[in-house]
């Protein structure tokens, strides 16, 4: 069962509505309960015709194939450019301010979408679907910018979200906060974090220093981490469907 229905952000868009999105897997007992997986970007996730490039990562086909038991939980991200007054996707997904060649200085404002997450989005989805709502059971993913929440999640939220996936992370818009945020964070026992890099998206060598960099200062800091190099991978929603099985295997397995 997938609902979908329209939620506001005040802090980011006022009034504007976007979509929600909760997965409920079929077929289970009325008692039964859930861990959540919390996801970005979740128009691209369900169905061909709704995701912005016009192919999605299937996670329905994929959850409802495997009888996974598991509820994941997701929102549609903000499709405003990025010079509009109340920014775009890039500002709602950076915990921090940088600079883009294309769009000049964008405001991070990763803060307020996390804080929405945890404190409204979050309380819903325990008040009205069948959830483990402890830390234990409760994870988050994404795919680069949402990729770089699931980074920014876990390291300061982390009292909330046990494990996360981040694929193809965006670490490169701001190398050095990243890296200080890593260093930084209060990182509690039992942290789990899937991290991956497509092949192909090793276009400058900055690009796996970084990768590189972020993956082991979480070691260092006691992050059970499962790093790949996805072969022949790349910056697409097509690549990031052929992870599911692997990143689902580390956050629940």
């Amino acid at each position: 069962m997938l609902d979908k229905w329209p939620v506001t952000i005040p802090e980011l868009t006022g009034d504007e509505e976007r979509f929600a999105y909760v997965y409920v897997p079929d077929g289970f007992d009325e008692d039964d309960r859930f861990p959540v997986l919390y996801m970005f970007d979740g128009h691209n996730l369900w169905d061909d015709e709704e995701a912005s490039f016009g192919k999605s990562w299937g996670m329905l086909d994929f959850l409802e194939e495997n009888n996974v038991p598991l509820i994941v939980a997701a929102i549609e991200c903000n499709h405003h450019p990025e010079q509009d007054p109340c920014g775009g996707r890039l500002s709602e997904y950076s915990p921090f301010d940088f600079r883009s060649r294309r769009w000049g200085v964008i405001k991070g404002r990763g803060k307020i979408t996390m804080d929405w997450i945890v404190n409204e989005f979050k309380p819903y989805v325990d008040d009205n679907y069948p959830t483990l709502p402890e830390r234990e059971y409760t994870r988050i993913a994404g795919s680069s910018m949402g990729g770089l929440m699931t980074l920014y999640a876990i390291c300061c939220y982390n009292e909330v979200f046990s494990r996360g996936a981040a694929l193809s992370p965006s670490i490169g818009f701001s190398h050095r906060n990243v890296m200080d945020m890593i260093k930084n964070a209060e990182i509690g026992e039992g942290t789990v974090l899937y991290m991956d890099y497509g092949q192909n998206e090793f276009h400058y060598h900055s690009t796996r220093r970084s990768f590189a960099k972020a993956a082991e200062l979480l070691m260092y800091r006691g992050v059970l981490l499962e790093s790949r190099i996805v072969p022949d991978g790349d910056h697409s929603e097509a690549s990031w469907e052929k992870q599911i099985p692997f990143f689902i295997s580390t956050l629940f397995y």
